[in-house]
């Protein structure tokens, strides 16, 4: 399952999608919009993207998570737009015979997906100052949103 959505990551129905008899373990990973990066207060993040490239470059992460795990069932979900603080701004989730497989083939996913997968966010500083961040493309600016 490969989602962007606008809308908020709905965990359970998400974990209900990787549930099998087959696993005994699954994984489930939430990023979320947290108030401090440094010694810096965040307000808020806005996510933009390529969907069309992200949605390609996360259905070739989970091809390639299936070719190195035991992957029963897998899902990734993205959102882009406005985040408050607390909300999830992506998940990963992995079922697996075996515990050890679903927590690596999770951490593989989250960490790789956050350096290939074309989506910015722009941090929304309490101060008033905003920043664009990627960090898998050396601080490329973002796409234009119409």
């Amino acid at each position: 399952m490969i989602q962007l959505t606008r809308e908020p990551i709905d965990t359970a129905a998400l974990l209900a999608r990787v549930n099998s008899p087959l696993a005994g373990a699954v994984v489930l990973f939430l990023g979320t919009v947290r108030e401090l990066t440094g010694d810096r207060r965040t307000a808020a993040l806005d996510y933009e993207g390529y969907p069309e490239m992200a949605e390609r470059k996360l259905a070739e992460l989970e091809a390639e998570a299936r070719s190195r795990w035991p992957i029963i069932e897998c899902g990734l979900i993205h959102r882009l737009g406005h985040l408050e603080l607390g909300e999830a701004s992506v998940a990963v989730a992995v079922s697996t015979p075996h515990r050890r497989d679903a927590f690596e083939a999770g951490q593989w996913l989250i960490d790789t997906l956050k350096v290939v997968v074309p989506i910015w966010k722009r941090e929304q500083w309490a101060d008033g100052s905003t920043e664009w961040v990627h960090p898998g493309l050396d601080g490329a600016a973002p796409p234009v949103s119409s």
